[in-house]
């Protein structure tokens, strides 16, 4: 999703200077973590370990979903080390 922003008077210079001050690589980036902070305070996202782990989740249950259509095979034990475990005899 893309979305214009337009910023004048004192929160242009404050996303300049943390832009300038080095906080930010770019206002973009200023921008996106004041977002997140801002669903942090009103209780929307917990933390940034939150995300982390609902984004790990989604990952999980697609790769579950993509077993259970058999696009993924899982191996055994036997299978996954067979080759190593003939290489050292």
């Amino acid at each position: 999703m893309q979305t214009l922003v337009r910023l004048d008077g004192a929160v242009e210079q404050v996303l300049e200077r943390l832009v300038s001050l080095g906080y930010f690589k770019t206002r973009s980036e200023a921008i996106r973590a004041g977002i997140l902070e801002l669903g942090r305070e009103y209780g929307t996202i917990k933390s940034r370990q939150d995300i982390e782990d609902e984004m790990a989740v989604k990952r999980m249950q697609g790769i579950d979903e993509q077993i259970k259509a058999g696009k993924i095979r899982l191996l055994s034990e036997e299978e996954a080390l067979g080759k190593y475990r003939r290489a050292k005899k």
